[in-house]
């Protein structure tokens, strides 16, 4: 059984014979953490084995602290847009997979895709993550290529567009990874699902994606193929969180070592029910909200540089509870079918757990007093990969981030919320102004500020 750089044999021996750390050992760790540097993984894996629910609250207290120090109170927004439901897998816990006969399938036009981007460019959003299933075959690079034109072509004034497209595909060759990132992708996301090769094989019985090699090196082709900013992710509930863990530290180790850079982000979608799936109605290994809390809050420690992304796949509770945990991206007024936006009634990826409006996510985020962000500064200068990672490690992304997140938050307010989000929304903004600690900064915030509210647009650090 060839694993590839997951190392099976050392994360079972470790979960068979190891015990909880005691307080004393969690403590120190715990400091170590606050210094913002992420701490050794062997010391992450004793944090994955804690149970005493009194030292879970101070792990996620010190997560709190160190996602605050490096991101600030601010949480980036994006849409999934999914274009096809087409695919070529049979993964048992999938909606989408080719045997469900359940479904209506669909692959959109590129003026059908216009049509979802011009609705979800109207709703305010800036970012979108492109979806398709795997039905596509070796066309799928092709279409994929002209649905990024697509989007990015679709202009709704006074000042809609989408600046960032970041895409979910199959895994793909060399060659392939190189045109992606001619196409101006931001970054490249794919799951491995389940990094334990006995349980992916059991659940991807047959179809491309059945290759558990080819499906786990597909970030290695990626950034070979010169996409700097990967993003990696576990469905939560098809095996061992621990292990699930445990193999993804794995993960980026081995993708810091070859490459100097580990992902860009990572996604942590527990199951959720999908029709005619009856592994996604009956998860194998069901996550409890505590565990999926410490998940996030032990990834924030180990990997405080890294995104966190939540979708809607959680409800508005846990979405909330998260955002003091270390998660930094969330998906808001989500559709998994495509055409969904436009009320297409194609057979959607997963049920939502969180069906509120693009709005509603913005007015609960920003009573909270986090700010939404729909930044893509950062991508479009240049600060990726590396260059991108040098300024998070020691939390000097902040700098950029918070301005950026107030300038195209004043751009929503402006011209998409309501007037309850807009009142609640300029109060945050009017807060968050006094953290920004540089008075120069600061003070061309404000200029930005005012611009927007006289007609600019798209203006950011």
């Amino acid at each position: 059984m060839d694993t590839g750089f997951i190392d099976h044999g050392k994360i079972e021996s470790y979960l068979a014979n190891t015990l909880p750390p005691e307080k004393s050992e969690v403590r120190e760790i715990l400091q170590e953490a606050r210094q913002l540097k992420g701490i050794d993984f062997d010391r992450a894996e004793r944090l994955l084995m804690l149970e005493d629910p009194a030292l879970l609250e101070e792990v996620f207290e010190t997560a709190n602290f160190i996602k605050n120090e490096i991101y600030g109170r601010r949480l980036v927004l994006f849409a999934p847009l999914y274009v096809s439901n087409l695919c070529m897998n049979d993964c048992l816990y999938c909606a989408f997979r080719k045997s469900n006969k359940e479904i209506s399938r669909k692959t959109l036009s590129i003026e059908e895709i216009k049509r979802e981007t011009e609705i979800l460019v109207s709703q305010g959003h800036k970012r979108i993550l492109l979806v398709s299933g795997e039905g596509l075959g070796l066309s799928a690079v092709d279409y994929s290529i002209k649905a990024i034109e697509a989007v990015y072509s679709v202009k709704v004034p006074p000042n809609g567009e989408i600046r960032r497209v970041n895409i979910n595909i199959a895994a793909l060759p060399v060659e392939s990874y190189k045109r992606l990132k001619e196409a101006k992708i931001g970054t490249y996301q794919l799951f491995q699902e389940t990094y334990h090769h006995g349980t992916f094989k059991t659940m991807h019985p047959s179809g491309p994606k059945a290759d558990y090699l080819y499906h786990l090196t597909a970030m290695d082709r990626a950034m070979e193929g010169g996409i700097e900013d990967v993003g990696v992710g576990i469905l939560f509930g098809l095996y061992d969180y621990r292990f699930e863990v445990m193999a993804l530290l794995q993960h980026i180790r081995h993708l810091e070592e070859r490459f100097g850079v580990g992902p860009h982000t990572i996604s942590l979608p527990r199951i959720e029910p999908a029709t005619g799936s009856e592994i996604a109605d009956n998860p194998p290994h069901r996550v409890s909200d505590l565990e999926f809390k410490k998940i996030i809050a032990l990834l924030r420690i180990t990997v405080p540089y890294t995104g966190m992304i939540l979708s809607t796949r959680e409800d508005a509770g846990m979405r909330r509870d998260s955002f003091s945990l270390g998660i930094s991206q969330v998906s808001a007024g989500s559709r998994t079918n495509p055409g969904g936006y436009s009320q297409e009634d194609a057979g959607a990826q997963f049920s939502l757990g969180d069906h509120r409006t693009l709005d509603e996510v913005i007015h609960d985020i920003a009573s909270m007093g986090y700010v939404p962000s729909f930044c893509t500064g950062c991508y479009r200068l240049g600060r990726v990969g590396r260059d991108f990672m040098d300024l998070a490690k020691p939390g000097l992304i902040k700098r950029f981030c918070l301005p950026n997140a107030l300038t195209t938050f004043k751009e929503y307010l402006v011209h998409y919320s309501t007037p309850e989000t807009r009142e609640i929304g300029e109060k945050v903004i009017e807060s968050m102004l006094q953290e920004i600690p540089d008075a120069q900064t600061r003070a061309k915030t404000e200029e930005y500020l005012q611009k927007i509210v006289d007609g600019g647009k798209d203006l950011y650090f």
